[in-house]
């Protein structure tokens, strides 16, 4: 896939953290190294980078893209980033950038099946090597289940209605790839306007496939840790519900002192970068620093 890949909100994202030249930085969902490219322009010839990614496609493309020695690429998820900086020799951090989306190498790779037009099976694995996966929450979770994870991570209104249908579907077969299940949702929903009906369900399967919430929870508590007095955290969001958990962490350090918020509100794209990236509307960018 020939991939021009666009990072969300750089200029903020520079601005925010404020990268020092010598500093220890960590990318923490590193991708295809949009960011940590902008960080290596910035931190001089001692710097480092340490790029933390699930995705073994998105690691090997960002080392082959960027080719740089200060640059550290480790597998594995954001949660985990104490003890990849533990295995690194690293214990503290100047400034930690965490960008929760998906990236268009995964949102276009039809095997990933993270799309409603893949006829490929059901997947949605961040990390290719865990056995879990979509194809499992959708087949074999019970009703009560598969209505909680629509409502709390794809806040679909509709969730009863849509689960009801895929239960009925189940009955006579198994659910195997993203256009079976998105044609199920449509058929249950009707559509109306340009957005897919089934947006909002696949977005809560693959929150729920890659427990991205716990992991945010986990990952925000150990940057607390990591970051030395004076480093900032940087979060982008897409969803309002990792942003509420992002909020809610930074007001309640801040409650505490140990920390202190860098915007009053979320800063979200100016109409340039939606121009040129449409798929950054729903980014929004919240930064703390550690006292």
């Amino acid at each position: 896939m020939n991939i021009v890949h666009l990072p969300v909100l750089v200029r903020e994202m520079v601005e925010m953290l404020s990268p020092v030249e010598g500093g220890t930085y960590i990318d923490a969902t590193v991708g295809l190294g949009g960011h940590s490219e902008v960080l290596l322009e910035k931190i001089g010839h001692n710097g480092r980078v340490i790029g933390i990614d699930r995705d073994d496609e998105a690691l090997k493309r960002a080392g082959l893209r960027l080719n740089d020695g200060r640059l550290i690429l480790r597998k594995g998820s954001f949660s985990g980033v104490e003890t990849i900086m533990r295995e690194e020799g690293v214990d503290s951090a100047d400034g930690i950038l965490f960008d929760l989306g998906v990236s268009m190498m995964q949102l276009r790779d039809m095997e990933r099946g993270f799309s409603f037009s893949s006829d490929d099976r059901l997947d949605m694995r961040m990390d290719k090597g865990q056995s879990f996966s979509a194809w499992d929450v959708v087949n074999t979770y019970p009703e009560k289940e598969l209505i909680r994870i629509l409502r709390e991570y794809g806040e679909e209104f509709r969730a009863v209605r849509i689960v009801r249908s895929i239960l009925n579907y189940r009955q006579k077969k198994s659910i195997d790839t993203c256009s079976e299940l998105a044609g199920i949702i449509e058929r249950a929903t009707g559509r109306t306007g340009r957005t897919h009906p089934a947006t909002k369900t696949f977005q809560a399967l693959r929150l729920e496939v890659n427990r991205e919430m716990e992991e945010l929870r986990t990952a925000l508590d150990a940057s607390l840790r990591l970051l030395k007095k004076g480093g900032r955290l940087c979060v982008i969001s897409y969803h309002s519900l990792e942003d509420r958990i992002v909020k809610n962490f930074i007001r309640d350090n801040a409650r505490q002192m140990l920390v202190k918020p860098l915007t009053k509100k979320p800063l979200s794209p100016g109409q340039e970068e939606l121009r040129l990236n449409p798929s950054s509307r729903s980014a929004k960018l919240r930064g703390a620093e550690k006292l």
